[in-house]
Parts: C-alpha cells; sequence; structure tokens
C-alpha cells in the first residue's frame, strides 16, 4: 500500500531553523535560547487571545500605560508573559517594554548578552471587536562593557541583531528577520505546538496599489501628505487609484503590506508633531523587516533604523512600503522642503 498520509516528516520549525543559521554561523545558542522562549511567550499568548472572552480578559484594567494607552487585562497578561519568559531564557539582560515606564533589568544570576524591545500586545485597542493584533521585538546584542542599564537599548535599528512580529490572525504567524539573512514566515501549527517555516526569504513588491494610513487625521496632515494622497486617488497619468486600508493595528497593517505590496504611513502631523509610534519596539522592527524584504523605512527625512534613540519610549514618524511607492512619497515631501 501507499503511504496517502499528508504528515510532513521532516518540518522546518523555528528552533530548528535558528540553529542550522547559528551553527552556520559558528553561534553559541544563546540566540536560539531567546527565540525558543520568546516562541514560548507567543504560544501563550495566541492562546490567551484566542480564549479571551471566554476567560473574562477582555475591557480595560483601570489604567494607562506609559505611552498614555488604556491597558487591556490581555495587556498586562502578555507583558507578564513576554518579560518572564525572556528572563527565564538566560540569555538577556535588558528588557524594553512598552507597558514598562522603565527599562527592566534583568537579575544577575539570569543575565545574557541580548536586549529585547518589545510591544507585547500591538493594537489592543481592537482587541474588543476581534480585529487582529499582534506582538513586535527588536533583539540587539549588549555592545557596552558596563553595568546593564537602558542606555544599552538605546542603539540605532543598524545594530539590531534580529526582529520581527506574531500576527494573531485568522491563524498565528511569526514574521522574523534577521541581520545574516532574509525575511521568514512561520505558521503556528496548533497540533504539535511548533512554528513551521511557511515562506522563505520573502521579498516585497516592487510597487504596489494600497495605501493605509488613518485618514481620520486630514485635518491635521502635513501639505506633502495631503498631496501624496490626492496623487493615489485622483491620478493623473491615467491609472487605476490605490485602494485604501486601514485597520488600526500596525502589526496587521505592516503584514499586509509586505504581503500585497504599496505604502503604510503613520507621519507627523500638527497634533502629534513628533509622530505616534514608538522608535524602539514598533518602528524600528517594522522597518528592519520592510528593509530586509527590499522595501523603505523612512521618517521622510531619514531611514528610520539610521536613528540614534534618545530615549526607550522615543516616538517618530514612519513611512514604509514598497520601495518605488516610498520614493515617490519622498520626492513630494523633498519638494515641499524646498519651498
Amino acid at each position: 500500500m501507499t503511504d496517502r498520509s499528508t504528515f510532513d516528516t521532516n518540518v522546518i520549525t523555528m528552533t530548528r531553523f535558528v540553529m542550522e543559521e547559528g551553527r552556520r554561523a559558528k553561534g553559541t545558542g544563546e540566540f536560539t535560547q531567546l527565540l525558543n522562549s520568546l516562541c514560548t511567550a507567543i504560544k501563550a499568548i495566541s492562546t490567551a487571545v484566542r480564549k479571551a472572552g471566554i476567560a473574562n480578559l477582555y475591557g480595560i484594567a483601570g489604567s494607562t500605560n506609559v505611552t498614555g494607552d488604556q491597558v487591556k487585562k490581555l495587556d498586562i497578561l502578555s507583558n507578564d508573559l513576554v518579560i518572564n519568559m525572556l528572563k527565564s531564557s538566560f540569555s538577556t539582560c535588558v528588557i524594553v517594554s512598552e507597558e514598562n515606564k522603565d527599562a527592566v533589568i534583568v537579575e544577575t544570576e539570569k543575565q545574557g548578552k541580548y536586549i529585547v524591545c518589545i510591544d507585547p500586545l500591538d493594537g489592543s485597542s481592537n482587541i474588543d471587536c476581534l480585529v487582529s493584533i499582534g506582538t513586535i521585538f527588536a533583539i540587539y546584542r549588549k555592545v557596552s562593557p558596563d553595568e546593564p542599564s537602558a542606555k544599552d537599548a538605546l542603539q540605532p535599528g543598524r545594530n539590531l541583531v534580529a526582529a520581527g512580529y506574531a500576527l494573531y490572525g485568522s491563524a498565528t504567524m511569526l514574521v522574523l528577520a534577521t541581520s545574516a539573512g532574509g525575511v521568514n514566515c512561520f505558521m503556528l501549527d496548533p497540533a504539535i505546538g511548533e512554528f513551521i517555516l511557511v515562506e522563505r526569504d520573502v521579498k516585497i513588491k516592487k510597487k504596489g496599489n494600497i495605501y493605509s494610513l488613518n485618514e481620520g487625521y486630514a485635518k491635521y496632515f502635513d501639505p506633502a501628505i495631503t498631496e501624496y494622497l490626492k496623487k493615489k486617488k485622483f491620478p493623473e497619468d491615467g491609472s487605476s487609484p490605490y485602494g485604501g486600508r486601514y485597520v488600526g493595528s500596525m502589526v496587521a497593517d505592516v503584514h499586509r503590506t509586505l504581503v500585497y505590496g504599496g505604502i503604510f504611513l503613520y507621519p507627523a502631523n500638527s497634533k502629534s508633531p513628533k509622530g505616534k509610534l514608538r522608535l524602539l519596539y514598533e518602528c524600528n522592527p517594522m522597518a528592519f523587516v520592510i528593509e530586509k524584504a527590499g522595501g523603505i523605512a523612512t521618517t521622510g527625512y531619514q531611514a528610520v533604523l539610521d536613528i540614534v534613540p534618545e530615549d526607550i519610549h522615543q516616538r517618530v514618524p514612519v513611512v514604509l512600503g514598497s520601495p518605488d511607492d516610498v520614493k515617490e512619497y519622498l520626492e513630494i515631501v523633498k519638494k515641499h522642503s524646498a519651498k
């Protein structure tokens, strides 16, 4: 009898993938330990998100986090999960989280050589209406010889060892970009509880046909943004107008941009002159993923990954996506700056 089973007996899991990469780079295995622990936290968050309604994890916990967002119960659970798992990996020394005002310094006996900046549950304002949410992470190597402190996290995105995000949508996907490799996508197989490699070396389209931003702030937009949007909606060359898509969850919006191409914008405006999204655990990791996939990520005036952070919760404007789309936006910004 022929084997009619569709069960793959040689799957590439996230752990296997990272171990193979580490072996090629002659690594110590510490990075694999870190990612394994992070994956465990992501699996636990994925389960919590799925059963939030049953477990009474919806609703506001009665406080706001350090960046002014109302804290949901799932946020607190996710933050605790991530921090505890990262500490117990024995591979981190400093953890910066959106939910914590100060950087978390790992106990001396548990310290490793990596710094992790994380948004444990991005898009949490969408929790109650069941819209896709996610976890964003950025991993640096400690470079100073001093005792670990928040200053160790103030590195430009060019120093990233790895970055990525988990998306809790119709399935749970983990997108990982590493400094040595490209962008790889892993899907959580609930049957075996492992992240399985489903797409290797992902590349973004050179040009898309979707723009993504919150047009509710149109009143506060800079003239360059207004002109760019007009060109997308009313093309003068006879081409089809761009479609507008905006979820309001950065992970979902950026992932769609990565898959379909196009442009995602969260620019500065008169209401938020420094931008709204956080550099260390939102903009840098997403910019790293997009650049590794062949795209561009900019503030409008410089590459996001070139910014030297001054504060762990620093905000910056961000525009990222397909190279041709972002270049077109930059040309308009340049034209308006020259006036």
